[in-house]
């Protein structure tokens, strides 16, 4: 009976069918807001969204390519936008913001709660394209790479460094 307790509870932690289950997000680049607030940055941007910063996915511990871009917005706000992602599912996957670099390999994957480290959000889908506001008091140039987060087991599933446009 205890073995199966703990066969249990091993199922219930690790959520094995998790890599097997794909959900695609598929979100549009936020619309400008039909009134500007106080930006952030200081001055809202002419026009339309502003590419201001962006990289390309590498893969750590699951296959993860895509790219990510850091997106101002028209009333000086920004986002985070992930683009074409495709990586794995798996139990408490996140998206950090991190001051970490980005290295290939084996010695990349734990890095990124070594330092400074903002987690942004639950990942809404493991494939596609979706946005993640940023806090309007995070200065975000602080942080140089963007990571799929593991949680559960503290790995990056795969990252991106961040070069400024």
């Amino acid at each position: 009976m205890a073995g199966l307790a703990a066969m249990v509870a091993g199922l219930v932690w690790f959520k094995p069918w998790a890599l097997w289950v794909d959900e695609t997000v598929n979100e549009a680049l936020p619309s400008p807001h039909a009134a500007p607030r106080a930006p952030a940055t200081g001055t809202p941007s002419p026009g339309g969204p502003v590419t201001v910063a962006q990289g390309a996915f590498i893969s750590h511990e699951h296959t993860t390519t895509g790219t990510v871009k850091i997106i101002r917005l028209p009333d000086g706000t920004h986002t985070l936008r992930l683009e074409g992602l495709d990586t794995s599912s798996g139990p408490d996957v996140r998206v950090w913001l991190s001051d970490a670099p980005v290295k290939e390999g084996r010695e990349g994957w734990g890095l990124f709660d070594d330092g400074q480290y903002v987690n942004l959000a639950k990942l809404k889908g493991n494939k596609g394209d979706q946005n993640y506001p940023l806090p309007p008091d995070l200065d975000w140039s602080r942080y140089a790479s963007v990571s799929i987060w593991c949680d559960r087991f503290d790995v990056s599933f795969g990252a991106a460094a961040l070069s400024r446009t």
